[in-house]
């Protein structure tokens, strides 16, 4: 469901169909977004906080600083680290981050699905419509 965005309020209108990017602010400290979810997607899938910040075109330097916001956020770590030596270090999402995880993703499916008729009305009225029908 979540895709980088685009370059520009009309860049690449008429060859992606819309998504919808949800942010959830809980106050003045925590935050969670598409791309915090797809850094732990990354975390998950790579078994890494380097490669999945690599695989976003992000420093590790800012991936691990996400990783450390996430973790002070919520109560407990959504990702848990070990440091390189001889088998090498890794990086895996906690129970808790496995949780948190599902549940933004079925928020993301929930409201693109309520929402499709809408943004597809919105889509509709953008100045390229025409040529992309």
């Amino acid at each position: 469901m979540s895709q980088p965005p685009q370059d520009g309020p009309a860049q690449g209108a008429a060859s992606h169909a819309p998504n919808l990017r949800i942010r959830i602010v809980f106050g003045d400290d925590a935050m969670l977004g598409p791309g915090k979810a797809d850094l732990l997607d990354g975390i998950r899938r790579t078994g890494s906080i380097a490669a999945a910040g690599r695989a976003m075109s992000m420093s590790y330097k800012r991936a691990w600083s996400l990783v450390e916001e996430m973790n002070a956020a919520f109560r407990g770590p959504l990702v848990r680290s070990s440091r390189g030596g001889a088998k090498g270090g890794g990086a895996d999402l906690t129970e808790l981050g496995e949780a948190v995880l599902r549940h933004y993703r079925d928020l993301e499916d929930a409201a693109a699905s309520a929402c499709a008729d809408r943004i597809g009305a919105i889509h509709a009225l953008l100045r390229d419509a025409e040529s992309r029908d």
